[in-house]
């Protein structure tokens, strides 16, 4: 996490924090991610709750073990990562939808994503997000934007927040493509890897994922799309302007 132009909001709270001005903010999150080296990384930046006034309350790898969690410690604030084992972060939302309709104590969903695709960001924020920052976000506007997601604003990586304008200016329906909403999350990611012509191990490196892994998503893909190899796949997801 390293670049300071991220968010679009003032870091005040957060830079009131490290100096020691947390003391008067307190917001309990969960760490939903499915590499676990980079959910310690954050727990290390943003978990010192003396100095950030974050408290990390519980982290979850994938679906099931997400919705565990968030309902045993309901915290005001989950930072969900997009593509996760079990149905993406989009599951994870629709499964905690009561949840986040509590009167109470809602909690509520901050995307925290190294995929910028617009679709990712629009799929999220319709389950009801409510905001979507990118991993290369710092630790300091991370926490401010922890602190704005509580509080019950949205918050967005300033080139993410045009992909939601664009889509909820519109007053018609995006049309529904059927075949693409059987795809996971990560089964469109790989799927739009493959289209751009990318090895098997090179989609293994940049999603941090195995090869084997890589192709049974491709299995998957093609099985639920019914095609036969990845030329037909190309022309597929070029015919629909996913590459």
């Amino acid at each position: 996490m390293s670049d300071p132009t991220e968010t679009n909001g003032t870091a005040g709270s957060a830079e009131a924090a490290e100096s020691g001005g947390a003391g008067a903010r307190h917001v309990r999150v969960v760490l939903v991610d499915d590499h676990r080296m980079f959910r310690t990384g954050v727990q290390a930046e943003i978990g010192r709750t003396e100095q950030t006034g974050v408290e990390v309350v519980g982290e979850a790898a994938d679906v099931d073990q997400a919705v565990t969690v968030i309902t045993a410690t309901r915290p005001e604030v989950v930072l969900l990562d997009v593509h996760l084992p079990g149905g993406g972060g989009v599951e994870v939302l629709r499964r905690c939808a009561p949840l986040m309709a509590d009167p109470e104590q809602p909690v509520r969903f901050l995307a925290l994503s190294v995929s910028d695709a617009a679709e990712d960001v629009i799929g999220v924020i319709r389950g009801g997000a409510r905001g979507y920052v990118t991993k290369t976000i710092t630790g300091t506007d991370l926490v401010d934007s922890i602190f704005r997601v509580q509080d019950g604003d949205a918050v967005f990586s300033p080139r993410l927040a045009g992909f939601v304008l664009d889509a909820f200016a519109s007053t018609d329906a995006p049309p529904v493509d059927e075949d693409l909403d059987r795809l996971t999350q990560r089964e469109r990611e790989v799927l739009r890897l493959i289209a751009r012509g990318y090895a098997y191990k090179e989609i293994a490196k940049q999603l941090f994922i195995s090869v084997k892994t890589v192709e049974s998503h491709v299995s998957a893909v093609l099985r639920k799309l019914q095609l036969s190899n990845r030329h037909e796949l190309t022309r597929w997801a070029t015919a629909r302007r996913l590459v």
